[in-house]
């Protein structure tokens, strides 16, 4: 029905998260209609990216400069680590503006089901950084999972010892959240970590 050249644009943005192979179609069709102004420049994009993007070998983070640009930033505190599971979670945490402190991406999460051990992921390196003696608090980011707390708990423990405070996120009643929505588990973590007015 296509050419053997879109059809593999189809296979390869049926990779990407969210799209399936009736949206990666569509999407393909739209970046060939729009050859001159979406397809071209994206594909100029994509191969600076593939050419200039690397990873940071201090956190784990994705730039084009080494240490990446929040490594750098000397209005970071460095005596703050907020450790997060992927590039993803770190972004997401920048987006909010709220922490000023330093990251580390560990490349997943501890999963026995998928085989994914301490050793795949980058809790050495961690450990290593624990104990340079500028770190002062590490915050635990991991998701609210199994597998997240699991990773979470597994570095606190690696961590016992170390000197360095190591605090979690907490989890709870989100801002504008009615109970009346929340699931269970979210309304039992929020009892549990109730403060004082």
């Amino acid at each position: 029905m296509v050419g053997p050249e879109i059809e593999r644009l189809i296979q390869l943005l049926a990779r990407l998260p969210g799209l399936g192979p009736r949206s990666a179609r569509r999407a393909a069709l739209h970046l060939v209609e729009k050859r001159e102004t979406l397809l071209e420049p994206l594909a100029r994009a994509l191969a600076g990216v593939a050419d200039t993007v690397r990873t940071c070998p201090v956190c784990g983070n994705f730039d084009s400069v080494e240490p990446c640009s929040i490594c750098a930033d000397p209005g970071r505190d460095p005596a703050l680590l907020c450790v997060v599971e992927d590039v993803g979670s770190l972004w997401a945490m920048e987006r909010t503006g709220a922490f000023r402190g330093r990251y580390h991406v560990l490349g997943g999460l501890l999963s026995a089901l998928d085989g994914i051990g301490p050793d795949d992921l980058g809790i050495a390196a961690l450990r290593r950084r624990a104990v340079d003696g500028a770190v002062g608090e590490i915050i635990l980011a991991t998701p609210a999972t199994v597998e997240g707390q699991t990773t979470a708990h597994y570095i606190a423990d690696s961590l016992a010892g170390s000197g360095v405070a190591v605090t979690g996120l907490a989890h709870g009643v989100p801002v504008g959240g009615e109970l009346d929505y929340l699931d269970d588990g979210t309304i039992s973590a929020a009892l549990k970590a109730r403060r004082t007015f």
